[in-house]
């Protein structure tokens, strides 16, 4: 009883699937139904052959009359004809149907991948995210679309076949269908023997795509390491890993094929035993059988590799399950109903009693309580690991807190609508993410509109304009993938050029300066101060020469708040961190 009702439960469950499909085939039913509707005509005329050999063999053969000797022929090329040109156009109508609703899913999965938070990623790989966002939906949409072209053609083709058997023998009809029905049978049990599988399989796909995309953003460490050996062995383990699941595959489906094969040569054989018994009793004529027989072989035949197709369908099915369930889940971080937007900060920027965990029982900030106010410069220094990077990975909501509340202007920032928020903050990377392109399109980002004036002035403030000058092309440089063509200092004075475009109240300095040799320090040092001016700035360092200038330096170890003040009072304080920290730098 408990098994039939999951059966029912899952097989609800994929007439969802198919229900949820349904709006992205909307806007081009016309087409799908045209390319549907193809498939009857296509199908159905597989039995045009089959039907015209009765006559034949009965007329010709027999009664030795050509009367169809001519006709016949014809027919059957006229026939192939039309069903070579319907198949194209099925083809193609099916193929641009399922590439446009590969196109929208694909937008509207991009869409889902931009509102995750900073965890989403922190938790799934490169060649993960490329596997369900990319290649699942092209899995789904093709391969169902292909396979039920396929399969609509094969149904309509085996009625009109089975027709054709009931027309000339309604005794061996009957036999054929039974062999059929227990040929297609084990099809039945190919989802759960290949679901588990299938998981597996995509985690292992989605490795050997993350090896390519580490081999390319990593290659220099590769080269300069000698990891080739390593990288191999890595990724030998990985195609091993494949290679198994695929022949795990193949031992849990490969046999259908072959048993359908025998199955249905064991209904050809009975067929043909007793359709000779019918035509010595005089019951059907030779016509009828050769009819008949050519009819079953052209039913059958499909049915022999249906296994293999019927895999692939199944396959399909559960990376559409996979896309909407993608599609289905909700980000850990949107804006409220009703969320306030925030226009500038007039007030500042306050921690209360702040608890926050990467990982549930493991505590990163432990009741932080701090009070930021407009305009000042707060510097947050202490041991590695110990929560600077938290503390303001939380004020845009990469993350969000645990308890507590963090509020700019006394509004939690979970109350902010979420845009308005980021509007509000712009942030200067340790190692800034650049885009292939030019220099003018990633300090733009997207924002073509800005005046050129506005920009020079921006350039020039991140000190950027010597350098742009020294380039034939200017801004209009390209600068290949992640920036490779630039050094560190002028990667990063990109980005505080970006920030001083955005004018944000906020600014935020991950580490800016640490991986920079002295002389790119000093100029990129320069441009953060020309950022700095008129502005609320939280301040990340590991360099504690490069705070000595900040309102309130904010000493941070194991997740909490150990000791703050300026340099000069951290500096004269009795057993300071701080002041140890800073001699220890100095020698």
């Amino acid at each position: 009883m408990l098994k039939k009702l999951e059966q029912k439960i899952k097989s609800l469950y994929t007439v969802q699937n198919y229900a949820k499909i349904l709006p992205y085939v909307k806007p081009y039913w016309f087409r799908a139904l045209v390319a549907v509707l193809i498939t009857i005509p296509i199908g159905a005329m597989d039995a045009v052959i089959a039907w015209a050999l009765k006559p034949y063999m009965d007329v010709v053969m027999v009664e030795q009359k050509t009367n169809y000797t001519t006709f016949l022929p014809l027919l059957i090329i006229a026939f192939s004809l039309i069903q070579s040109l319907l198949n194209y156009l099925a083809t193609y109508m099916n193929t641009w149907v399922g590439q446009k609703i590969s196109m929208d899913l694909k937008m509207t999965l991009f869409d889902k991948l931009m509102s995750y938070n900073a965890a989403f990623f922190d938790r799934h790989n490169s060649g993960d995210i490329i596997f369900r966002f990319n290649n699942d939906v092209d899995s789904s949409c093709s391969g169902l679309l292909a396979n039920l072209k396929l399969f609509t053609t094969r149904l309509f083709s085996s009625i009109s076949l089975i027709f054709v058997l009931f027309y000339n023998s309604w005794q061996l009809a009957i036999m054929a269908v039974i062999v059929l029905f227990f040929a297609l049978y084990p099809l039945t049990t190919v989802r759960k023997k290949i679901k588990a599988l299938m998981s597996q399989s995509v985690f292992a796909g989605s490795t050997v795509v993350t090896h390519y995309n580490e081999t390319f953003n990593g290659n220099r460490i590769i080269t300069s390491y000698n990891l080739y050996d390593y990288q191999n062995r890595k990724f030998r383990d990985t195609l091993r890993g494949v290679f198994h699941y695929g022949m795990k595959m193949v031992q849990r489906t490969g046999m259908l094929s072959p048993m359908m094969h025998f199955i249905v040569s064991l209904g050809i054989a009975a067929v043909i035993w007793y359709g000779s018994h019918l035509i010595v009793t005089k019951e059907i004529s030779a016509g009828n059988f050769v009819s008949f027989i050519t009819a079953l072989i052209m039913l059958y035949n499909p049915i022999k590799s249906i296994g293999n197709t019927f895999n692939s369908v199944q396959m399909s099915l559960m990376a559409m399950e996979r896309v909407f369930d993608l599609l289905e889940a909700t980000p850990a971080i949107v804006s409220k109903p009703g969320a306030v937007k925030l226009n500038g900060v007039k007030k500042g920027i306050e921690y209360k009693d702040v608890c926050f965990e990467y990982i549930p029982g493991k505590p990163v900030l432990k009741h932080i309580n701090l009070k930021i106010d407009k305009g000042e410069t707060i510097a947050f220094v202490g041991n590695s690991g110990g929560g600077k990077s938290t503390m303001v990975n939380i004020l845009p909501r990469f993350y969000d807190i645990k308890s507590g509340s963090l509020t700019i202007d006394d509004i939690d920032v979970r109350d902010i609508e979420l845009r308005s928020l980021r509007e509000n903050i712009a942030i200067v990377f340790q190692d800034n993410f650049l885009f292939a392109g030019t220099i003018r399109e990633n300090i733009l980002l997207g924002h073509n509109n800005i005046p050129e004036e506005t920009i020079q002035k921006a350039i020039k403030a991140a000190c950027l304009d010597e350098f742009i000058k020294s380039l034939d092309a200017g801004l209009d440089t390209q600068i290949g993938e992640r920036g490779v063509l630039l050094s560190g200092g002028q990667k990063q004075r990109i980005a505080i050029a970006r920030a001083f475009l955005k004018n944000a109240p906020i600014v935020v300095l991950d580490e800016a300066t640490s991986a920079l040799d002295n002389k790119s320090e000093a100029i990129v040092q320069q441009a953060i101060e020309n950022l700095m001016k008129d502005r609320t700035v939280l301040i990340i360092a590991h360099r504690l020469s490069t705070v000595r200038n900040a309102d309130k330096i904010v000493v941070i170890n194991y997740g909490e708040i150990v000791e703050q003040g300026t340099h000069e009072e951290l500096m004269n304080k009795e057993n300071s961190i701080y002041a140890s920290l800073y001699k220890t730098q100095l020698k």
